[in-house]
């Protein structure tokens, strides 16, 4: 039996959870995140073989972690301050 175009089309259109990637991929040496996505390595990896409910929850996640990346560990800042 040959499938209808309507049934190829639907397999092309399934409702899935994209990607965070913005194609800037340095991975973060203490956080082990990547800068650019905020996933972590085994995210990155894992991720077309994930299910969309656990895609959906790290995307969920995904800002929360971006103040890990910034966090100041001194500079001028630190040192002009009294």
């Amino acid at each position: 039996m040959k499938a209808t175009q309507a049934e190829k089309d639907k397999v092309w259109k399934r409702n899935e959870v994209e990607s965070p990637c913005i194609q800037v991929c340095v991975i973060h040496k203490e956080e082990r995140l990547c800068t650019g996505c905020l996933r972590s390595i085994d995210e990155i990896t894992r991720w077309s073989r994930m299910e969309p409910e656990e895609r959906s929850a790290i995307m969920d996640e995904l800002p929360s972690r971006a103040p890990r990346l910034r966090k100041r560990r001194g500079g001028r800042a630190a040192r002009t301050q009294g």
